[in-house]
C-alpha cells in the first residue's frame, strides 16, 4: 500500500468528522438565525447516522434552488457536496403560537456541544500531524 494511501487512510476519520461537525454547525446556526422567524422549523441530523453514511461513502444531498417571489431576487443554486441524508425537524417542548420550533435553549446547548465536539476533532488532528511530522523529520 502506497504511503499517501496510509496517511489519507489514518486521517479519513477525523477528516469526515469534522465536516460533518461544521455542517451541523451550519444547521445549528440557521436555527438560532431564524429563532424570530414565524414558522420556522428547527431542523438538526443525527452526527452518528450520517458518520455512519459517511465512511461507507454512500452520501449526497441533491442540488436546490432557491424559489424567486420577486422580480428583483437574484436566482441562485446550491450545489452539494453531500451533506447528511436527511435532515430531521427538532420537535418543540413548546411550540410558539406562530409555528417557530426553535427554542433557543436547546439551540444553544446543541451549538455549544458541537463546537466543543469540532474543537476536540481540530485538536486531535493537529496531534496526529505533529507526531507524523515529527517521526518523519527524526529520520
Amino acid at each position: 500500500m502506497p504511503v499517501l494511501d496510509r496517511i489519507n487512510e489514518h486521517f479519513g476519520f477525523h477528516q469526515k468528522a469534522i465536516g460533518l461537525r461544521a455542517e451541523r454547525q451550519e444547521v445549528l446556526s440557521s436555527n438560532i438565525a431564524n429563532a424570530d422567524t414565524p414558522g420556522y422549523k428547527a431542523r438538526d441530523f443525527s452526527f452518528s447516522d450520517a458518520m455512519q453514511q459517511a465512511m461507507e461513502g454512500s452520501r449526497r444531498l441533491p442540488d436546490v434552488s432557491l424559489a424567486l417571489t420577486s422580480s428583483r431576487h437574484i436566482p441562485a443554486k446550491a450545489h452539494s457536496t453531500g451533506g447528511p441524508e436527511t435532515l430531521l425537524y427538532r420537535q418543540p417542548l413548546q411550540p410558539s403560537l406562530d409555528g417557530n420550533t426553535v427554542d433557543m435553549d436547546v439551540e444553544r446547548v446543541q451549538f455549544a456541544d458541537n463546537t466543543l465536539r469540532y474543537q476536540t476533532g481540530l485538536t486531535v488532528m493537529s496531534g496526529r500531524i505533529k507526531s507524523l511530522q515529527s517521526a518523519l523529520q527524526s529520520q
